[in-house]
This record gives structure tokens, sequence and C-alpha cells, in this order.
């Protein structure tokens, strides 16, 4: 079935596609070939930018998920330099990840790196409140590390089990309200709801960890997180909002899932975490007992059918490249296409993840 798709993106695709594809899809790739294909990665704009923003100590760019008023690019911020490393399947051996995760590991170099500004020390400070429903700095920390290639060992184990606990604790929940408490605003005449520092709840930084991570894997673990997501889908409604009350400041989780999760539709075109959650789901190695993923399968296939290229339906034109990601942010989906000026780079991205979704959703993982 997807013998078009493959075609077309061994055709037309970059350098990042066509390595991910041939090394992790089909498995047909010769070292030779390898090198070849990743010394052209290395060469690409976006690679030699956060090549250039390793400092000596081994960190990447300046702080992480934080100030973009004193990054030249968005390349710049931590979080973001260890993302497009990752999605462009840098391996994990090579000297910036070994060098960043050394340094990540290194409370003295940490606290050097968020001593930029007045703020983002006190986040360092308190980096281990709200672990439990991702709104801590170590949260962003233990996840870089783990879609970086390092969260199966024992420095990332205790924020593994975090991540799992986070989403099976939403299983006894009947209904957000069940967490929450309500604190008169001061200013508006409504409640602001908020849940405690140490409160369970998921978030997508616990559901990359998990996707990225193999050691949390049973039979029996990767079942709950398939209950836990469909009721998630079940539970939750599309205006629920709340913070987390840490000391006696309120502030946001990394993208809680508070809300119900949609399914892939190729006429719902949208410019944050739409694919990407799909994705990371299906890494989990649920396969089709969710069903979001179930969903989002049989519409993909449908899409493909025609000659294997994976298209939205954009309301206009010009509307394509609006939904086109240029940086690897926390809050977009996944592009990989080094020449966005390329006429097929859409295409391409699309029906890469297309294919490479439905190949998560079929294998197994356990």
């Amino acid at each position: 079935m997807l013998d078009k798709s493959i075609d077309f993106l061994l055709e037309n695709a970059g350098p990042v596609i066509q390595y991910r594809l041939r090394k992790e899809i089909l498995n047909k790739l010769t070292k030779t070939e390898e090198a070849n294909l990743l010394e052209q990665i290395y060469q690409t704009p976006y690679f030699k930018l956060v090549e250039s923003y390793v400092k000596p100590n081994g960190y990447v760019g300046i702080g992480m998920h934080s100030w973009d008023k004193f990054q030249a690019t968005r390349l710049q911020d931590g979080e973001t330099a260890a993302r497009l490393l990752s999605y462009y399947a840098i391996p994990k051996n090579h000297p910036i990840i070994v060098n960043y995760i050394n340094a990540m590991r290194d409370d003295e170099i940490l606290r050097h790196e968020f001593s930029y500004f007045h703020p983002e020390l006190a986040r360092f400070e308190r980096r281990f409140m709200g672990l439990n429903n991702g709104s801590s700095l170590m949260t962003l920390v233990y996840t870089v590390q783990a879609i970086l290639g390092y969260g199966d060992n024992d420095y990332v184990k205790s924020f593994r089990d975090i991540s799992l606990n986070a989403f099976t604790s939403v299983l006894s929940l009947s209904s957000l309200d069940d967490i929450l408490t309500y604190k008169p605003h001061l200013k508006k005449k409504y409640n602001y709801p908020y849940i405690e520092a140490d409160q369970y709840f998921p978030c997508s930084y616990h559901l990359a960890t998990l996707a990225y991570t193999q050691k949390w894997r049973t039979p029996k673990t990767v079942n709950w997180m398939a209950n836990a997501i469909n009721h998630i889908n079940d539970i939750m409604t599309d205006d629920n909002a709340f913070a987390v009350k840490i000391g006696g400041t309120y502030q946001g989780t990394g993208w809680a899932l508070g809300r119900p999760i949609k399914h892939f539709d190729v006429n719902v075109v949208e410019s944050v975490m739409y694919r990407r959650f799909l994705t990371e789901i299906a890494m989990l190695g649920v396969g089709c007992n969710v069903e979001i993923i179930r969903r989002s399968m049989e519409n993909i296939e449908e899409a493909l059918s025609n000659d294997g290229i994976l298209r939205f339906n954009y309301a206009k034109p010009e509307d394509k490249r609006k939904y086109y990601p240029q940086w690897p942010t926390a809050y977009c989906d996944v592009t990989l296409e080094p020449d966005r000026k390329k006429k097929t780079a859409i295409d391409c991205d699309m029906t890469f993840w297309a294919v490479q979704f439905l190949h998560f959703v079929k294998q197994n993982k356990i």
C-alpha cells in the first residue's frame, strides 16, 4: 500500500527524510550510505546553526524553553536545539549530543547557564517542583535527554516513573473537577482553577519521555497508557484550563493534556502540536487500542490511497505554508525538509509523517 509513498519520498525528499526512511523504516542503508547522508545533514543550515550555538562547557544555546529576546534565532534555545538534533536523527554518540547530555547532568553548569537572567535563576532554584504535572525546569531537562536517546538510563528513571504515574492518575478521575481548586480572581468575577504542585497530571513532556524510552514498557503498562489516553478523550472538555500552584505563584504546565486529543483529519489544519501528539502516542506501542490512533490510521490510509502523497485540504492555497513551522519548537509539529523553498517540501514532510505514523502503529514495540 505504501509503495507509492515510499517511491515519492525516495525520489523527492531531502537528506533528513532519506536517512530516517531508509534507516528506521526500510532498514536498507549501508554504512557508506549512512555516512554520506549524515554528512549531508551536517551541512544543512539548521544543523550548522545549532553547531554554532554549542558552548565550551557543552551546553547548547541560551536557557531552555525560555526568553526569545536573548536569542538570535529560535534554535539558540536549549530545547529547540535539542528537538532539531532529535528530529534530524543525529546519532546519540555525536560529540554535540554527548557533551550536551553531560552539561545537563552537571548542576554547576546548569546553574551557570540559568544565571543570565534573574527569573531564570529563580526557575533553576525551584527546578524540581512540579515534576508530577510538568510545571518545572527539570521536566524539560529530563525530556530533552529522552528525545536525544538518553532516557533509558538511571538518571532519568525517576522521571520515567513520574510520567507513567501522571498518565495512570487520570484513570481514577470522572472529570477534571475532581482535582481542581478554585481561587477567586482579584480583578475578575470568576474563580481561577488550579492544581497543587505535587498533583499528578499528564502533559506533553511526560508523553514525549515515554514515547522515546523503552524501559518502562510491559504489556501491562502499555495497556495502562492506552486506557489512560482513551479516558482523557472521554472525560476532558475543549474549554478546560487550569494553572499549577507553586509556592505563592500560579503557572502553566508543560501543555497539560486536559482537553481531548484530536484524531488526524485532512480537513483539520493547525499550527500547533497536532500530528506530533499522535506520533508520540503511536510510539508508545499502543497500536489501535487507542481510538484516536485507529481513526487517524484509517484517515491516513484513505488520504494516501490515490497517489501516495498526504495532502491537507487547505481553505486557501496561501494557507499551505502558513501552517508549516519554521523552527522545531515545543509548540509545533515536526518538519524535516531543510530546503523549505523546494516545491515538494511540504508534501515530503507530510507524506513521511504518514509513512512513519503507520509504521509505529503496526509494529510491536513490546
